[in-house]
């Protein structure tokens, strides 16, 4: 009878070579040059924060002293991007298309949706690269279908709801820890669940804290679902938070937004976290730190619109030893598309295939990139299953948007009417015509919208019907038309229709 103990050994090797056979395979080029280097390969960790304007962060022009001491501090190490976007202002489909490089209908994930079948993803790929993968929250929003290849999955209840900062510090520290016993590069994706609804100390929060009601003595007894919530580091006065130019500065709103950025300080302390468990793991200098946001505040005329507000995000780079220190990029638009070709060019595998987005790896080292002149942005279909298609084009100065959806009875709704907010606009609208244009506007929107973003950040006049901006007007149209076009949009034949209109 053959020696077990021979067999075994002999196994390991034939499994271990058609392993890495299949590894190889299914990353085409992995065996190329680059690939075969001495030391250690270059580690990811994606942070990212959740329902955060780009304008909250204080080195993006927050006015609040101190609100995020540890992003201004990432930036002062890296480059920041003036003009960066994601692709889609809605929690799941923005994570798809980072996960893809792909616009929402070419992987399938319009809404909350799972990406199609069949579209790589750059978990999968950084997977076969050899990289050990972990996640930290919002897990039933990436790649929900592909969760077998996620090496560490953290839920967000084993974070207090993805919002205690020294439970992120404690899992990424675990983290490290694995992927250094495995001997492998790693890639974290540490997602804070701040600052989303609910909002620190707010109402809401409050809610969902409430004891469940005594149980009758006939009902049978059910398993208590345990709740915990984090600790909230630091609280602000409704006087001393700004309001946006885009909202009416009303008490009740000025009450939501304080509890807002009680949420975005404690995100803050969140990212801060990660970052030290980087620092004392020793892994700094050799780890690629990514940083934004997944889409604006969830309020009236941010949150789940097309809007420069909406999708403009605070994405920060730092890459020791390539990217040069207290960076600002002023020049170049970047999109949620680009995300993943850019962190596999960097780590030196190839592209995924058949992906709208492009590398800015260029632009890291320093160097000029053509083509970054605008940005696309999509609005699809919302958590709620509703379906009000919306797309942008978005330049350093002019955005155009088309709403498809907008015929004048369909009615806006989505999780940024919750709250304080758009209840305080609508009572102050039955007093004020300017709030009360501003509420009807947003309930039901117009087909086209132009705005100057320089002049008008927070667009408050739409220049459509201004003849001085005709020209502007048509050379957008003709850009959103040559990429709904291009992508195949579902939208195409609608937008046609608009374009034919008198």
């Amino acid at each position: 009878m053959p020696d077990k103990t021979i067999r075994l050994p002999v196994l390991r090797v034939v499994c271990g070579f058609w392993y890495a056979l299949l590894v190889f395979s299914a990353v085409p080029g992995l065996l190329s040059p680059q690939h075969c280097h001495a030391g250690p390969r270059l580690n990811v960790v994606l942070i990212t924060v959740d329902d955060m304007n780009c304008d909250s962060v204080g080195v993006f022009g927050c006015p609040i002293p101190g609100i995020t001491p540890h992003i201004d501090r990432l930036a002062s190490q890296g480059l920041r991007f003036e003009h960066a976007h994601v692709t889609i202002a809605i929690c799941q489909p923005t994570r798809a298309v980072w996960m893809t490089g792909r616009f929402p209908h070419r992987s399938g994930a319009l809404g909350f949706d799972p990406i199609r079948t069949g579209v790589p993803t750059l978990l999968e790929a950084l997977k076969a690269g050899g990289y050990y993968t972990g996640i930290l929250a919002k897990v039933s929003h990436v790649v929900p279908t592909r969760g077998s290849h996620w090496d560490l999955v953290v839920q967000a209840k084993q974070l207090k709801t993805g919002r205690d900062p020294k439970l992120y510090h404690a899992h990424t520290v675990r983290f490290l820890k694995q992927a250094a016993a495995a001997n492998r590069p790693f890639f974290l994706m540490a997602n804070s669940q701040d600052p989303h609804r609910p909002f620190a100390g707010s109402q809401q929060e409050r809610n969902r804290k409430r004891p469940r009601k005594k149980r009758r003595k006939d009902q049978p007894k059910k398993a208590k679902a345990k709740k915990t919530f984090a600790a909230i580091p630091r609280t602000f006065t409704a006087r001393e938070v700004p309001v946006p130019g885009f909202l009416p500065d009303l008490p009740s709103i000025r009450q939501e937004l304080s509890e807002y950025y009680a949420s975005v300080h404690r995100a803050d302390q969140i990212v801060g976290s990660v970052l030290r468990a980087l620092d004392e793991a020793g892994v700094r200098d050799n780890t690629l730190v990514m940083f934004l946001s997944d889409h604006g505040m969830p309020l009236p005329f941010a949150k789940t619109n097309c809007w420069r507000h909406s999708t403009r995000t605070p994405w920060i780079v730092r890459w020791p030893g390539t990217v040069k220190p207290g960076q600002h990029d002023r020049h170049h638009m970047v999109g949620g598309i680009d995300l993943a070709p850019t962190i596999l060019a960097a780590v030196g595998l190839p592209p995924l295939a058949d992906i709208d987005g492009r590398s800015f790896v260029p632009v890291l080292r320093g160097s000029s990139q053509t083509g970054r002149d605008h940005v696309i942005t999509h609005i699809n279909r919302t958590a709620g299953k509703r379906e009000f298609p919306m797309r942008s084009v978005i330049e350093r100065r002019f955005g155009y948007i088309f709403n498809a959806w907008s015929d004048g009875k369909t009615t806006f709704r989505n999780e940024s009417q919750s709250g304080l907010t758009m209840n305080a606009m609508k009572k102050a609208a039955a007093d004020n015509p300017q709030i009360a244009a501003r509420v009807r506007l947003f309930l039901h929107r117009t087909a086209e919208e132009l705005y100057d973003y320089k002049n008008d950040p927070d667009a408050l006049r739409n220049l459509v019907d201004d003849p001085s901006h005709r020209q502007t007007l048509r050379r957008l149209r003709r850009q959103l038309q040559q990429h709904m076009t291009l992508t195949n949009d579902p939208q195409l034949a609608a937008f046609r229709r608009q374009l034919q209109s008198p």
